[in-house]
């Protein structure tokens, strides 16, 4: 069965959010939502999560799911927002413990920070299933990138987070804690065993020099073919040489520290002081 798909591109950090509905009816999923940060002022928007919520409203829909691929590192999480609205749970990969645990770390959250995932309504293993009205999600576990991520199969289409990026592009750094360039390459592997005529829709997209315009859609055969990184036979050694090398030049994401704050907890910010106030925590020399 091919879910109806909706992209909703965000253009401050190049995410792609997701609308999945079961084109039988009126069921649907939100996947890897953002949550507008502005930085330099510490404040959040709600514009590109309200967009969604106005579009599964005016179609009438019904919210059953909002999905994380992982614990993103470049933007917010606005799945907690959207589900005060229109409901839904929301579900991450059970290995999101091994990311709370390391970045409870980074960032001395203490004891008071649950690192069981309970933030979560439901966290998802390698060969779980779910359903979308009568439309059924499969997940697979593909780390590298982080421990925690997944790809969700849902029909015909698979929605790869950051592992895969578009054919031009390539793929995903892997130098995050926890992190694995060899994990990864075979990650891609499972994507790529996929068939053919599988739809891949991925997370993020940065127009690939001599690209004019954003893309989010592609196919498992054009990844196999085309990926600059993995396509074409591509074996891990050469990968990883690849990918390792590459990551060592690549800058901190800008909004890597209020991000996973955010995100290791569903969505939600850090606890509020006594007067109400909530701050993000910046680790001198820990990233």
């Amino acid at each position: 069965m091919a879910p109806d798909v909706t992209a909703f591109f965000d253009d401050a950090t190049n995410t792609i959010s997701y609308v999945v509905r079961d084109p039988k009816g009126s069921a649907c999923a939100v996947i890897d939502s953002v949550l507008d940060f502005d930085y330099a002022s510490g404040r959040t928007d709600t514009r590109s999560a309200d967009r969604i919520i106005a579009h599964i409203t005016a179609e009438g829909w019904e919210l059953q799911w909002l999905l994380e691929s992982h614990v993103h590192a470049d933007h917010l999480s606005a799945a907690p927002y959207i589900q005060e609205r229109l409901g839904g749970k929301i579900g991450i990969g059970d290995r999101i413990r091994v990311v709370q645990d390391t970045f409870g770390k980074v960032f001395n959250e203490g004891t008071e920070f649950q690192r069981d995932g309970s933030q979560f309504d439901r966290l998802f293993v390698e060969g779980d299933s779910f359903h979308i009205g009568q439309l059924r999600g499969d997940v697979l576990h593909t780390p590298g990138h982080t421990p925690a991520c997944l790809t969700y199969v849902i029909g015909d289409a698979a929605f790869v987070g950051d592992t895969l990026f578009m054919p031009d592009f390539g793929t995903a750094r892997c130098d995050f804690p926890g992190g694995s360039s060899e994990l990864l390459y075979n990650s891609i592997q499972k994507i790529l065993s996929l068939p053919d005529e599988t739809r891949i829709f991925v997370g993020h997209d940065y127009k690939a020099p001599g690209r004019d315009e954003y893309a989010w859609e592609t196919t498992v055969a054009e990844q196999k073919a085309r990926n600059v990184h993995v396509g074409g036979g591509t074996t891990c050694a050469d990968f990883v040489e690849m990918r390792d090398r590459r990551d060592a030049t690549l800058p901190m994401p800008k909004l890597i520290i209020p991000s996973l704050q955010v995100n290791m907890r569903a969505g939600r910010m850090p606890p509020a002081d006594d007067q109400g106030d909530v701050f993000f925590k910046v680790p001198v020399n820990k990233l």
